[in-house]
């Protein structure tokens, strides 16, 4: 009986030990694991997304474009992208929904969201003789002669302007300008009013723009960089159609280090492979100042 409660005594501890072990085990594994970058609590880009080991956000001027990007607001973690007529998006390509009202017509689609975000810092700094855009057939939509009482009137190809409202820099009225701009621009028409420029010269509010109907732009909201091996990385914001929240893009190659796309992928002649679009290096266009 002794020798029954010896062995059994061992076989116990055999046990303990195995399964002291595999404890242990699932500790280093989870030590190793890639961190994760996502702040549930952040309401802003800056705020819910940290940078990957190694890598640090690359300075932005106070009061920049960069700056405003960087610190749009966010709904919080877990939110939908959802349409402007309140449906869900059902396909996963976002990590974070920009806090920004789609409207509630089929308009803020993707070079839409580009020229909201563009539009809404200049508006918001008060600049609002650099608030301007040009239709697909060339008219150019300036925001000062809006606001001067002026509004547009298509006809065919062929859009003019009328003098037929009181001046005005109430924000609706300029929600109301943007929505014009929104039916009447598009990919095609930034293409020809935005300059080329090279992807290692590239600041957070550049974007990757196809210009073509159809085409698909997306911004960068947020760069970083690894001082020691001077790799960079990047965060896409965009819409897409039908018109829907502004979003931030996943990152499906590396999901480590989703929200940021390496822009190394230039070097290799690589494509930047977003959920929805693929965009090459020389696509990368910046507005003029």
């Amino acid at each position: 009986m002794k020798k029954l409660l010896s062995l059994f005594a061992l076989f116990a501890l055999l046990f303990l030990t195995s399964c002291a072990g595999s404890d242990n085990s699932v500790q280093v594994s989870g030590q190793q694991k890639q961190k994760s970058l996502i702040n549930e609590s952040g309401m802003t880009v800056q705020e819910r997304f940290e940078t990957p080991d190694g890598f640090t956000r690359v300075s932005v001027d106070d009061g920049s474009f960069g700056e405003y990007l960087r610190n749009l607001p966010l709904k919080s973690h877990g939110s939908r992208v959802r349409y402007y007529n309140g449906g869900v998006k059902l396909k996963d390509v976002h990590e974070a929904v920009v806090d920004i009202d789609v409207g509630e017509r089929d308009l803020q689609q993707c070079a839409d969201a580009v020229i909201r975000l563009r539009a809404e810092y200049l508006y918001g700094k008060e600049q609002y003789k650099r608030i301007h855009f040009n239709f697909t057939n060339g008219f150019n939509a300036d925001y000062v002669t809006w606001r001067q009482g002026n509004r547009i009137a298509v006809e065919g190809n062929r859009a003019k302007w009328v003098k037929s409202a009181g001046q005005s820099t109430d924000y609706a009225s300029f929600r109301k300008y943007l929505d014009m701009v929104f039916a009447y621009a598009g990919t095609l028409s930034l293409s020809q009013e935005m300059k080329q420029v090279p992807l290692e010269e590239m600041q957070i509010g550049d974007v990757f723009l196809k210009g073509a109907t159809p085409g698909h732009c997306a911004i960068v909201v947020d760069m970083a960089e690894n001082q020691a091996t001077g790799e960079k990385l990047l965060m896409l914001a965009q819409s897409y159609m039908p018109a829907q929240d502004i979003h931030i893009l996943k990152n499906p190659q590396n999901k480590g280090w989703s929200p940021w796309y390496s822009l190394n992928f230039g070097k290799i002649g690589e494509k930047l492979k977003t959920p929805e679009w693929e965009f090459t290096a020389n696509q990368l266009v910046r507005f003029e100042e």
